[in-house]
């Protein structure tokens, strides 16, 4: 596991309204790209130290680090795969040696492997459930021990409107992210009397590179099937992931909040 900027928090140069999030530790996983980097974003605006996680693309994690470098070393970045149970295990001893605890888990991390299931092998089905839907266990239970100590928490899974939609040539990540609903609410009734929250966010057609490999007769159709007839943006999914990590948001659990422009 290799990571980066493993500074102290300084909390310099916020604004005193901006102050929802300071001294929490937010874990983000897939936090270097797409809606992962404008959710790691919107945390460290408001004060929060972020400890993202970012997958093989190491060129973006460290354009990202030096990006995020005027906020004074609240972002760190570590190469774990979320598919794998041990560098998760590993990950999280190290969060827990520095910090103790933490605050909020954004579950981001999720792949696409499309085929029709006819023709999908078996390399494609499994490579999907295990980063989108066992990697999203791995990381709620390290995280739900962790939070257990402090007797709070929030936990946020990014899914889709596919789990209950279903697109052909997505059998794979629709089932992950069902799954990954149905893990929501388990967990969530689980954990509430710790006052640990656990929910969903649910976007609907982002633009991020996740489209790159959309034709454009297809992104137009998909862009057809929303009434709003747009693509949504990161920064949107980010607002729907701080309601939901915030304190306003204390009596929501186990819940999805779409965010898809009506689809």
């Amino acid at each position: 596991m290799m990571s980066m900027g493993m500074s102290a928090v300084s909390n310099q140069n916020i604004p005193k309204k901006m102050t929802t999030f300071i001294d929490q530790k937010v874990v983000v996983t897939g936090a270097s790209r797409g809606i992962g980097r404008a959710i790691s974003l919107a945390f460290l605006r408001l004060g929060a130290q972020v400890i993202g996680i970012y997958g093989g693309n190491t060129v973006a994690a460290e354009s990202f680090l030096q990006e995020c470098e005027p906020f004074g070393g609240r972002l760190q970045l570590h190469q774990c795969n979320v598919a794998d149970s041990r560098q998760v295990a590993a990950f999280f001893h190290q969060v827990e040696e520095q910090f103790n605890t933490i605050d909020i888990l954004v579950n981001n991390a999720g792949i696409r492997r499309d085929a029709l299931l006819a023709l999908m092998d078996d390399e494609s089905w499994q490579q999907v459930i295990d980063v989108n839907l066992s990697g999203t266990f791995y990381m709620s239970k390290q995280a739900v021990l962790l939070m257990m100590k402090q007797k709070y928490g929030r936990i946020i899974n990014i899914t889709s409107p596919v789990a209950h939609l279903g697109f052909a040539g997505q059998a794979n990540y629709a089932a992950s992210k069902a799954g990954q609903i149905g893990m929501t609410r388990t967990l969530a009734k689980e954990t509430a009397r710790k006052k640990i929250t656990v929910n969903c966010v649910s976007p609907g057609f982002i633009a991020t590179e996740l489209l790159d490999d959309l034709s454009t007769e297809q992104l137009a159709a998909y862009k057809n099937m929303v009434p709003m007839r747009r693509f949504g943006t990161a920064e949107e999914v980010a607002e729907a992931v701080l309601f939901l990590a915030g304190a306003q948001a204390s009596y929501i659990t186990g819940t999805v909040l779409e965010v898809n422009g009506g689809l």
